[in-house]
């Protein structure tokens, strides 16, 4: 599937992220499903948080799908769909939270 650049958020340098798994409930409600999914949640430096969040309310807005793409520890590319998005100001620049969903048999390594 080739996804289109406003469809995805792209780590284009640096390590791959890393996941926290997720217990909040307003976080579990997100995933609600027929299937059984893990919310992780991945903290990423960014230039411009706010306009990366407006990507992820235009594909929501537009009922369509929008995910985190990266290279794994292997250089595998891999893609995880984007349930919720914020940026936060900090002093050392904009971070981008975002909260993505597994499945219970992705890659669990390198959820924390």
């Amino acid at each position: 599937m080739i996804l289109r650049m406003d469809e995805k958020i792209t780590i284009i340098e640096g390590p791959p992220p890393t996941f926290e798994q997720v217990e909040d409930p307003w976080a579990m409600g997100l995933s609600e499903s027929s299937e059984l999914f893990g919310m992780a949640l991945t903290r990423l430096r960014t230039f411009n948080g706010p306009a990366l969040v407006e990507r992820c309310h235009r594909a929501w807005s537009q009922q369509s799908n929008i995910f985190l793409h990266y290279r794994n520890r292997v250089g595998l590319e891999e893609r995880v769909p984007i349930f919720a998005a914020r940026s936060v100001a900090t002093q050392d620049g904009q971070m981008l939270l975002l909260w993505i969903r597994r499945l219970p048999d992705d890659d669990e390594p390198d959820i924390e």
